[in-house]
């Protein structure tokens, strides 16, 4: 993974392991989703007073970072 992406945690306690902004309870894939129907950024912040617009910007480089990933099934030799 992007070594600029730090505020991207894991946790299996929090929303289900699912990433996550900053251990908070909001995952990359609302963040995404909000961008995705027009959301603007200053829209966003004003639903999560307590995420930050360098929150958003990572979510959706992590989110961009996972498309591009190429899942390769194992080979028993």
């Amino acid at each position: 993974m992007n070594n600029d992406i730090d505020r991207i945690t894991f946790d299996p306690g929090t929303m289900g392991g699912k990433p996550c902004i900053r251990g908070m309870r909001v995952t990359v894939g609302t963040i995404v989703g909000l961008v995705a129907s027009g959301q603007q950024k200053d829209e966003i912040l004003k639903l999560y007073p307590y995420i930050e617009e360098e929150d958003i910007r990572q979510a959706l480089s992590y989110a961009a970072w996972r498309a591009e990933e190429i899942e390769l099934p194992l080979v028993h030799a």
